[in-house]
């Protein structure tokens, strides 16, 4: 992955991929885009099967915002070990997701668009 202007580029010069699994009531997704990423989103409950539909295999980087979801982020791991994980969520990960995920913010603490700008 290269940079163009600050703007991560993927190899193979189209736009950085974000897959979002959970709700996104605070706007995280449409932050994302409008910095330019592609945001594919997870329909229903994640797990391998539905990160797969979403298309993980093309992403940089998986967004959780539901706690209840966090079982994935092992799984996405072990598939993708290159993949950035972020947690966007005011609940507290459980401790088995913790060590693996690369960044957990509070949307209380800081905006959807600060994260996205600072993801991309």
């Amino acid at each position: 992955m290269a940079t163009d202007g600050g703007t991560r580029v993927e190899a193979d010069g189209g736009s950085p991929v974000a897959v979002l699994a959970g709700p996104d009531e605070h706007g995280l997704g449409d932050a994302l885009a409008a910095e330019g990423v592609e945001v594919r989103r997870v329909e229903g409950p994640a797990s391998r099967d539905s990160l797969d539909a979403a298309g993980i295999d093309g992403a940089s980087l998986l967004v959780l915002t539901d706690v209840d979801d966090a079982s994935v982020i092992p799984v996405a791991r072990e598939t993708h070990p290159d993949l950035r994980i972020v947690a966007y969520t005011t609940d507290s990960l459980p401790e088995f997701a913790r060590p693996q995920v690369d960044l957990a913010v509070d949307p209380a603490l800081l905006s959807a668009a600060v994260v996205a700008e600072e993801l991309v």
